[in-house]
């Protein structure tokens, strides 16, 4: 459990991580956590559901959120509990429950049922043709991105909460029109209530992953229905929050969510610049945390072993 964080879309966001480390059906080429260690799309009970249910409320009481979002380093729909989860804590807290999802399990029933519990759900779709999803996705395999779409579609039908579909845009590669046209196209079948653009600006799994400037971003909102937006970084720090001191922990569990730089560390969990700079330092020398240019600023990473999955850097 981390935060709570601001986010670009769900403002004071307590995140609840309900998956081992980068279990997902996907091994995205863009991801900020690196490459899928557990490449699979079979749900498990990976923690107890009363447990996780009495911390999320108290967090959730302590800390007041606007909204508790169910994530993950992974794809939280594999967590089988899932839908007890949500029940679980919407009994006990009017506060609204978000669903963080790729859905790419979307296709099983089940799944959905317990996916339509949540007051909102936020799946992606970054793909308009299967090769360019099994490039860019590297979903495991047998799946098909019109599986992943038809079961979107499925939901759509059945839900009646509100759906925020994100568009991740790569440089060079997805933000050529044609694939944003097929994009598009796919988006209007799931019929989300919002389109919402985004782009890589973190340091990705793999070196050619570049974000697309906002401009740009802007000039492909026109394509969707309903008219996409660009989400844009969080910025400033969470209003009405006290600084609380830095602490090597808490800065290491919101580092092995995302790379962040040292205004996201002080932003995320309430801290002043001096005190959390020298923890960072303390970390890069103890080696647990490393650091990475990108774009001009420094990202702080947690320092990971081991992994699979490496890129194929040609499109189709």
């Amino acid at each position: 459990m981390y935060g709570p964080v601001p986010s670009r879309r769900l403002a004071r966001s307590l995140g609840v991580d309900l998956v081992p480390f980068k279990t997902c059906p996907y091994n995205c080429v863009y991801c900020q956590l690196g490459p899928t260690t557990r490449h699979t799309s079979e749900r498990a009970p990976f923690f107890p559901v009363a447990a996780v249910t009495a911390e999320v409320l108290e967090r959730a009481s302590a800390s007041r959120p606007d909204v508790i979002t169910l994530a993950g380093s992974g794809e939280p729909t594999l967590f089988a509990g899932l839908g007890d989860l949500i029940e679980g804590i919407k009994a006990a807290s009017d506060v609204p429950v978000a669903l963080l999802t790729n859905g790419a399990l979307f296709r099983d029933p089940e799944v959905r049922r317990e996916a339509a519990l949540a007051d909102f759900v936020l799946p992606s779709l970054d793909a308009g043709d299967d090769a360019f999803f099994q490039w860019v996705n590297r979903p495991v395999e047998g799946l098909t991105l019109d599986e992943v779409t038809d079961g979107l579609v499925r939901f759509r039908d059945a839900y009646r909460g509100r759906i925020w579909l994100e568009v991740m845009v790569l440089q060079g590669y997805t933000e050529l029109p044609q694939h944003l046209r097929a994009i598009a196209a796919r988006a209007r079948r799931i019929r989300p209530d919002a389109v919402q653009l985004n782009t890589p600006v973190r340091p990705a799994v793999f070196g050619f992953v570049r974000s697309v400037p906002e401009e740009r971003l802007a000039s492909f909102c026109n394509l969707f229905e309903p008219r996409a937006e660009v989400i844009a970084e969080a910025q400033g720090a969470i209003e009405n929050a006290p600084f609380a001191r830095a602490d090597a922990e808490r800065i290491l569990a919101l580092l092995s969510r995302r790379p962040c730089t040292l205004e996201d560390v002080c932003t995320g969990l309430a801290t002043v610049a001096p005190g959390t700079l020298k923890v960072l330092e303390a970390l890069l020398r103890e080696g647990r945390v490393s650091e990475r240019l990108r774009a001009g600023r420094i990202f702080y990473q947690v320092k990971r072993h081991g992994g699979s999955g490496a890129a194929r850097s040609t499109a189709p």
